[in-house]
């Protein structure tokens, strides 16, 4: 099932992978689904910053997503990026979340960033936690019932991990 750059024309599938999860789980703290247009758009900020954006096709279906974004806007964070992974429900549990991370760590390792998060919606997220966790992600805290969404308090579990010389030499740039 193979993993391939994101193009515009593959947001109408995007859009409805991400609506599922805006609705029904709590990996977003969106309440309300973004159209097709305002997913272009994110898309585009994405790949426009020169950062990846990926999708896992699966008999020629679009069953998931991932891309990494600057983790903040400040020049002192510019090697350091985050990741979102979203994977169709009825495709989950096939190895689509991690083939599509272990892509976006190589990607994000060739154009020379050094760091890559994972703020997970949910500590109850186990099969996100266990994701990344395989793809080399560790631990660094829980921010306990920062969100509110589907009638209850959510927390938000952080995971990091290094990219390429990580901080063991200075960037090239």
């Amino acid at each position: 099932m193979p993993v391939r750059d994101a193009t515009a024309e593959d947001m109408p599938a995007i859009q409805a992978i991400y609506a599922h999860h805006v609705r029904c789980g709590l990996a977003s703290f969106e309440v309300e689904p973004p159209s097709v247009e305002e997913m272009r758009r994110r898309f585009e900020g994405v790949v426009g910053a020169g950062c990846p954006y990926l999708v896992a096709d699966e008999a020629q279906r679009v069953v998931g997503y991932a891309y990494a974004s600057a983790y903040r806007a400040r020049p002192g964070y510019r090697f350091t990026v985050e990741d979102s992974v979203y994977v169709a429900s009825d495709a989950a549990g096939r190895g689509n979340g991690r083939r599509l991370l272990a892509r976006l760590v190589e990607d994000c390792e060739r154009l020379g960033y050094r760091q890559m998060l994972a703020v997970i919606g949910d500590s109850a997220n186990a099969a996100s936690i266990q994701l990344h966790r395989a793809c080399g992600f560790t631990h660094c805290g829980t921010l306990r019932a920062v969100g509110f969404k589907l009638g209850r308090w959510v927390d938000s579990v952080l995971m990091q991990r290094p990219l390429g010389d990580s901080d063991r030499t200075l960037p090239d740039r």
